[in-house]
């Protein structure tokens, strides 16, 4: 049995991105810890329970019954705080996403990019997927004054989905599919040391996940399945 950590915004999380991985981890009898900045519990991006425009663009019916199962488990009612995390404690880490206001909470966190830090430090296996690539972007090593993720291949969410999701939906919803005017495509090709690492996957609509060392990415919600699976084999090799 091993230990994963999820760190959460207090609120706007994608379901998806988090629901799957925890209940594929936890039929393997895997531990999963979620932190919150102040220890409470967080709450989903509600449009992705009830469709984000006209009943669509939501999670789909099996990942919102895992989401809804989540939320009666111990772990999730009752989170850690940021700042008491210690990465040593855990054998894996898992960085989910989402793309609404609420995110910039979690994206933006000082105290968790420093425990993302300490995880890399270790070398323990990282995950990440859509928005959370944003958080690596972000954390910087400060021996060498460059992002975690500086010499990697990796991938997040690309900027093909995001502008499309946008511009379907800006008539209706504004800003709601712009986290930050920068795409986090740009954001994270900008962190490594050559922006042709960042990983597309042959199509959008075809589960892809990125591994490079301890390091395993995906792009957006429909990966998750497969990402979860890549998560599952990659913490296999964790040593007891």
């Amino acid at each position: 049995m091993k230990k994963i950590l999820i760190p959460l915004p207090y609120n706007d999380f994608d379901l998806t991105e988090v629901s799957v991985p925890w209940k594929l981890l936890t039929q393997q009898n895997h531990t999963l810890i979620f932190a919150i900045e102040n220890g409470t519990r967080a709450h989903c991006d509600p449009k992705l329970i009830k469709g984000v425009i006209f009943g669509q663009l939501g999670a789909d019916k099996e990942a919102i019954a895992f989401y809804r199962e989540m939320e009666s488990s111990p772990g999730f009612l009752h989170p850690i705080k940021y700042s008491q995390v210690n990465a040593a404690d855990y054998d894996m880490l898992h960085l989910p996403g989402g793309h609404a206001p609420g995110m910039k909470q979690y994206l933006e966190n000082k105290i968790l990019q420093q425990k993302v830090l300490d995880f890399f430090k270790l070398k323990k296996p990282v995950g990440s997927i859509c928005h959370g690539a944003v958080v690596l972007a972000r954390t910087i090593n400060p021996e060498t004054q460059k992002s975690v993720i500086y010499n990697y291949k990796l991938t997040g969410l690309i900027k093909s989905l995001e502008k499309l999701a946008y511009y379907i939906t800006a008539w209706k919803l504004g800003k709601y599919y712009r986290t930050y005017p920068l795409y986090v495509e740009d954001e994270v090709k900008n962190a490594l040391i050559d922006a042709a690492n960042f990983q597309h996957g042959q199509s959008p609509f075809k589960p892809y996940v990125c591994v490079d060392g301890n390091l395993i990415t995906a792009r957006w919600p429909k990966d998750a399945y497969v990402y979860a699976q890549k998560l599952i084999e990659r913490i296999k090799d964790v040593e007891d």
